[in-house]
């Protein structure tokens, strides 16, 4: 285990509740009046931060497979919630390393999700 191993558990075990908590209001409340942006900023936007400073702090860290796996589940975890709160299932498998690719290319988290999820959709330009 790295020394990011508490870290991602602890990353893994918030995105589970919040899925499982946002999945509890569905009957109830309108899931959109969650914000979505919480759960890029609290969440997604923590996964992909920790997998950069891993990646290019002092030194290369390497995260066991079961690690890197947690991570990723974590990241899919809130962009699921994320695009629920906008009306779209998703069954996300998106890769933390294209994630992070794409926050250092936009420096904006919202981008990240949009790019990856493809909600909301982008408008048009005719």
């Amino acid at each position: 285990m790295s020394r990011y191993g508490p870290r991602i558990a602890a990353l893994e075990r918030q995105a589970l509740r919040d899925s499982r908590a946002l999945a509890r209001r569905d009957g109830e409340d309108d899931p959109a009046a969650v914000d979505p942006s919480s759960y890029l900023r609290e969440g997604a936007g923590r996964a992909i931060l920790l997998y950069v400073d891993a990646r290019t702090g002092d030194r290369f860290v390497h995260l066991s497979p079961a690690e890197f796996e947690a991570l990723e589940r974590a990241l899919n975890h809130w962009l699921e919630c994320y695009a629920r709160c906008h009306g779209v299932e998703l069954d996300a498998t998106f890769s933390v390393r294209k994630a992070a690719e794409l926050l250092l290319d936009t420096r904006n988290i919202d981008d990240v999700a949009q790019l990856l999820t493809g909600v909301p959709p982008r408008a048009s330009h005719s």
